[in-house]
């Protein structure tokens, strides 16, 4: 199945194991490792940090609106085998004015990690999905994982995702993912919902980083109500914190695109581990949310099992 953003908890992964290597630090700004790239409409490179990219206090505009400005299933059919460089979808996002000063606010943004994938070339000199691959995939053995870039086809067998774009519309097979944002570091993966709890358990086990990297990880703002997310919640570097009904809290990224929803999860030890996924998605908004009220609901009663 597609992973969407749960991607982005990868690619976090990936940057804090260059931060525990001494190759990269949280408070290295945009500018400095990618000069030139973030500039225009009140948004500021040199103000930005890699730790304001992880945690979406950066204040950029999302570029995604850009390339879907219609949300129908003819802008979907006309448009899903076109692709961007990160530099073009970066370019987009600029053009608009930011949310906040960097660091006074949190808005999601898929931009900052397209900005994220450029920082790890720059960084070592390979793409963000190589690194992936090097670090995190094979010393797990998720071989069922993968980044498959622009290539649209998912290996069988596979899941497949339908979407409702109006509500009184068909459901449209949307498998095909939409290239212009689904290709990149801020959510192409693919992979099983075995694999990815082996991942959420490898990690918040402490066996991809080191403490110091995974406190930095764990260390949270608060996420605003009404940002879609259960009350209470707080974001991390490439994980949110949700709190659970048993008491504490979890781990975890969710993701999604046309037709699907998934969202992983584990308690904060990694010895219990979860990941919930839908594939179809409705245009009414009390549905959606039913779903996602019914998705969220499902990861909380795992985990607290036996507390």
């Amino acid at each position: 199945m597609r992973l969407g953003s749960v991607t982005k908890t990868f690619v976090a992964t990936v940057v804090l194991q260059l931060v525990d290597e001494g190759r990269l630090t949280l408070d290295r700004t945009v500018e400095e490792l990618l000069p030139g790239v973030v500039s225009g409409a009140g948004n500021d490179g040199r103000k930005i940090t890699v730790r304001d990219l992880l945690q979406h206090t950066s204040g950029l505009p999302d570029y995604t609106a850009d390339v879907f400005p219609e949300p129908s299933a003819r802008t979907y059919h006309a448009n899903r085998w076109r692709s961007y460089r990160p530099e073009q979808l970066v370019a987009l996002a600029v053009r608009h004015e930011p949310a906040f000063a960097p660091g006074a606010g949190w808005a999601y943004s898929n931009t900052n990690y397209v900005l994220a994938g450029m920082i790890i070339r720059k960084v070592t000199g390979r793409s963000w999905e190589q690194q992936v691959h090097e670090r995190v995939l094979r010393p797990l053995g998720l071989r069922r994982t993968d980044t498959p870039g622009v290539w649209p086809f998912l290996p069988e067998p596979h899941a497949a995702d339908y979407q409702q774009f109006a509500e009184d519309g068909p459901l449209v097979d949307t498998t095909i993912p939409y290239r212009p944002f689904d290709t990149g570091a801020d959510g192409s993966m693919t992979g099983t919902a075995h694999e990815l709890n082996r991942f959420f358990a490898a990690l918040a086990g402490g066996r991809l980083l080191t403490p110091a990297a995974l406190a930095a990880m764990r260390t949270t703002v608060p996420v605003p109500e009404g940002s879609g997310h259960p009350a209470g919640t707080r974001d991390g570097l490439g994980v949110f914190s949700t709190p659970l009904s048993c008491g504490g809290s979890h781990l975890g990224h969710g993701g999604s695109g046309f037709g699907y929803v998934v969202l992983a999860a584990t308690t904060a030890d990694g010895r219990r581990t979860v990941t919930v996924s839908a594939h179809s998605r409705p245009a009414d908004p009390a549905a959606a949310a039913r779903q996602e009220e019914a998705r969220r609901d499902l990861v909380d009663r795992a985990l607290c099992l036996g507390r």
